[in-house]
């Protein structure tokens, strides 16, 4: 499938007011090499649909080695639920280690998170991404302002060169916090027990934290930092639209 034969904003337009199960199926349908990127509780609910639709579905995750412990045990649950292979991306470790030894564990707090989610999250997304031709992600429009204009499936320019055109889908693009969570109770989809403890947005521990009755689901990560740049990266195109 290359950009000439595949004309992804005529799709979205067609498959804009359509469900999550249907853009599924349209994306297994044209490739073969797509994965789902696994992460949240709105990412579970993908897994749910797409193994309903392609029991072979593949799904990677990225483990940063700043994630709660209950993280990483929501991960074994999800693996074993689901009886998928579940890809792990880790951070390149000479790099790591350079950056902890000279900037610390905690240099985001005074200059921003884009450096340490460039090391523990980008580059191993990048690699990984570099081997697909499509991915498939949970972002939905009322996350945050940053990601208001999602569309259901589109041309990944964060990630593609001149060699390599990148697709990805967001089938959950339209739906609502609300709208997930009523999924995730009516079929038993595993979630992360942090939920329970009045996080909502979950990323790393050091950069996540529990949200007060009313406040946006985002209020939780970054906290100090401007809310139009709370983006790590993973769709650093949402910036620019």
């Amino acid at each position: 499938m290359t950009s000439k034969l595949f004309d992804i904003e005529a799709h979205a337009r067609d498959f804009q007011n359509k469900g999550p199960a249907d853009i599924l199926r349209f994306a297994f349908r044209n490739f073969d090499n797509l994965a789902v990127s696994f992460s949240g509780a709105e990412d579970v609910v993908l897994i749910d649909i797409a193994k309903r639709i392609n029991p072979d579905v593949k799904v990677f995750s990225l483990d940063t080695g700043r994630l709660h412990s209950e993280t990483y045990r929501f991960l074994e649950r999800v693996r074993e639920h689901y009886n998928v292979e579940l890809e792990i991306l880790s951070p390149d470790a000479a790099q790591l280690e350079t950056f902890v030894r000279e900037k610390g564990l905690y240099s985001f707090y005074k200059d921003g998170h884009k450096e340490c989610c460039g090391i523990r999250k980008i580059a191993p997304l990048r690699r990984k991404l570099q081997t697909l031709d499509a991915w498939i992600t949970g972002q939905r429009k009322d996350q945050s302002p940053t990601r208001a204009n999602v569309s259901v499936m589109e041309t990944d320019f964060g990630f593609s060169n001149p060699r390599h055109t990148l697709y990805k889908f967001n089938p959950l693009a339209n739906w609502t916090s609300k709208q997930v969570w009523s999924y995730i109770q009516a079929n038993d989809v595993p979630h992360n027990e942090l939920h329970s403890q009045g996080y909502i947005s979950i990323s790393c521990e050091p950069c996540t934290r529990q949200v007060l009755p009313n406040q946006h689901e985002r209020a939780g990560r970054w906290w100090w930092e401007e809310e139009t740049l709370k983006e790590c990266g993973l769709h650093a195109g949402n910036l620019e639209n």
